[in-house]
């Protein structure tokens, strides 16, 4: 799997940003060729989130989704066995995380993670804003877990 880098990320971004017309092809598209994933998304998991959030998490998604297709040419099918299991893996990661801040609770994803740039892409767009938060302060590590689990189900391979 080849490392999506920052260029295609902000590439997918202002291609999404520019045309809701693109957007809504890329999100058509992702469902048709991940439905389990975009079942998971929409998953009674995640109830609790806002409609914004619930937006903002499939846009996240859907440009992790473009990244990983676009620089790979094909993604093999997420399973719902694959997205379970990476998500037991990320939940157990923070479980001895004893940091408070959001910030710093996430920099066990990144040791030695291969995908960098995808997390750090992830970590900013849920990054606390001042002015107007989309993403709540409550919202925002399961978010985190769940686009991770998505990165990680997406770049792992059969």
């Amino acid at each position: 799997m080849k490392i999506i880098t920052e260029e295609i990320i902000n590439d997918l971004l202002e291609r999404f940003d520019n045309s809701d017309e693109v957007y809504e092809t890329a999100v058509e598209t992702m469902e048709a060729e991940q439905p389990v994933l975009l079942g998971y998304l929409f998953s009674e998991e995640f109830e609790a989130f806002t409609q914004d959030e619930k937006e903002v998490l499939l846009y996240i998604a859907t440009i992790i989704w473009a990244a990983v297709k676009e620089t790979n040419g094909s993604v093999p099918d997420i399973t719902e066995k694959k997205l379970a299991d990476a998500e037991e893996q990320n939940w157990a990661k923070l479980e001895h995380v004893t940091a408070q801040r959001f910030n710093e609770r996430l920099d066990v994803f990144f040791e030695n993670y291969p995908q960098e740039d995808l997390l750090a892409f992830v970590e900013d767009a849920l990054a606390d804003d001042d002015e107007d938060p989309i993403v709540t302060k409550e919202a925002r590590e399961p978010m985190f877990v769940t686009l991770k689990t998505v990165i990680d189900s997406l770049t792992s391979g059969n």
